[in-house]
């Protein structure tokens, strides 16, 4: 593994994100110092927040699953994320509400699971879940070290046992050919599978590799910080500073001060110059090569991820009528994924995620209330053809009534609080206007995806959804660690080591 030569000791951190302030975490612990340099007033990045009318708002993910690799960020510094967050466990960690009306609760549990499989539809599909848990497990075990948890040179590295062992798995098959190996309804096919929205491709053509993501939520478990999501951000930050490491917040990077191949100082909008021996960005990618004066060389051109609208909504307390996270699945499944990748338009019929964070912490509402955040997947605005400045009041009020209509439970006494579409996620400079960053496609996998080093850079990492490994909360985490390896050498053993074989 390459990594930065010569003076290592001053580390400026461009970025708190989930990403950055990983990487500080790592660094401090290492024995760095550490600056992290944030435009923003509070840590999180794109776990975002707002407070409006009384609400807490999560602006950005609300899945947290994998909480040991979070973990891992505070054993750098010899804490544990639980002396810090009260984590709550979401059970089931799904309701899956299908357009026939029928229901499943994704447990995690697997005599549970078995359970209410077996309700559901049947013995033979309970069995063969069983069976799919056994690969999804093993998959997960094969490919974490060797393939998520990995820094790669060039794709000659992916070159390991662990390659070997995930193609005799399928994992470089489609997603959705190795789930019905396993699975003939089509239905549950759908619990098995929907996740590849969150890799930015949809299941028929998805690498296999990308099913951990269904190890993470319907096995790994699903968890909730009190407090909401920024409850995370802010512990991460809390711990780094009580390490030592310096923040400053409200400041914008404007350059990279150079010396040769070196980057020597980060320099502010405001004038202020923070010395560097080396730097990590977390910057959003056309910011990255803006500030680096550099544009990688690609044969294929970069494919960014879908986008979402999402609606924060306030509504009267629905008491235990509906759970934490619901996936409402509408029929016409196949063709979502034509609509927004494909055709760039939003959804004929609409397969919506509604999460409900004060079935876990009623604080986050005024009393008397509940706070739901509504996800619709949408094209991003490279591919779209949508006008969401003039029309995404009216797509909403579309989503809020499929919400009423499969969800009676909610009333029309709805209040809608904020949107964000994909021409908001676009004013945030996000590339494309999506959130998720580039699409986990093979051409932007691995050792394919652009790399958290830099050539002709000798002292500049990168870190965030747009290199490795990629897209979601626990892998930023990790992209936070590989940051820090990449500058002080792989740890000879990661602190947490034991938790990632449970």
């Amino acid at each position: 593994m390459r990594t930065v030569q010569g003076r290592t000791d001053r580390v400026v951190v461009v970025g708190a994100g989930l990403s950055g302030l990983s990487a500080a975490m790592q660094l401090a612990g290492r024995g760095c110092h550490v600056t992290v340099v944030e435009r923003g007033d509070h840590p999180g990045g794109r776990v975002g927040r707002a407070d409006i009318s009384g609400y807490r708002l999560d602006t950005g993910p609300t899945v947290l699953t994998m909480p040991d690799i979070i973990d891992d960020a505070f054993a750098a510094l010899g804490e544990k994320l639980t002396d810090r967050v009260e984590l709550l466990p979401v059970h089931p960690a799904y309701n899956a509400v299908f357009a026939d009306g029928e229901t499943l609760q994704v447990h995690t549990e697997p005599t549970a699971m078995f359970a209410e499989i077996e309700r559901f539809s049947g013995r033979r599909e309970a069995d063969a879940y069983l069976e799919m848990r056994t690969w999804l497990t093993k998959l997960y075990e094969t490919e974490f070290d060797g393939f998520i948890g990995a820094n790669f040179d060039s794709p000659l590295s992916l070159l390991t046992p662990q390659l070997v062992r995930l193609l005799a798995m399928g994992g470089f098959r489609r997603w959705e050919n190795v789930i019905r190996r396993f699975l003939s309804d089509e239905r549950l096919l759908r619990v098995f599978t929907f996740q590849a929205l969150y890799a930015g491709v949809p299941p028929q053509s998805a690498l296999a590799v990308y099913a951990v993501i269904a190890y993470m939520d319907t096995i790994a478990g699903v968890t909730f910080p009190r407090g909401g999501m920024r409850a995370l951000p802010d512990a991460m930050a809390a711990a780094a500073a009580d390490a030592g490491v310096e923040f400053i917040y409200g400041a914008t990077v404007s350059e990279l001060e150079r010396s040769g191949s070196r980057v020597t100082g980060v320099v502010t909008d405001d004038g202020h110059r923070v010395p560097a021996d080396a730097v990590v960005l977390t910057t959003e990618l056309p910011d990255t090569y803006r500030l680096l004066d550099h544009t990688p060389r690609r044969l294929l051109r970069l494919r960014p991820a879908p986008s979402a609208v999402v609606a924060h909504v306030g509504c009267p307390a629905l008491g235990d009528s509906i759970g934490h996270h619901t996936i409402l699945f509408g029929d016409a499944w196949k063709q979502t994924f034509r609509d927004i990748i494909t055709d760039g338009r939003v959804m004929g019929d609409p397969s919506l995620l509604v999460t409900r964070p004060t079935a876990s912490d009623p604080s986050l509402a005024p009393p008397g209330r509940d706070l739901l955040y509504v996800l619709a997947p949408a094209p991003n605005t490279e591919v779209g053809q949508v006008d969401w400045d003039a029309g995404g009041s009216a797509y909403v009020e579309q989503m809020l009534g499929a919400v009423r209509t499969r969800l009676p439970q909610v009333s029309d006494d709805m209040e809608v609080l904020s949107v964000v579409t994909p021409a908001d996620w676009g004013r945030q400079g996000m590339v494309a206007g999506t959130p998720f960053a580039l699409a986990h496609t093979f051409a932007q996998t691995g050792p394919f995806r652009p790399a958290n080093t830099v050539r002709g850079v000798d002292n500049v990492i990168l870190a965030g959804s747009s290199t490795v490994p990629g897209v979601g909360v626990p892998t930023a985490v990790m992209s936070g660690r590989l940051a820090a390896d990449r500058i002080t050498g792989a740890s000879a053993r990661r602190p947490n080591e034991e938790a990632y074989q449970r």
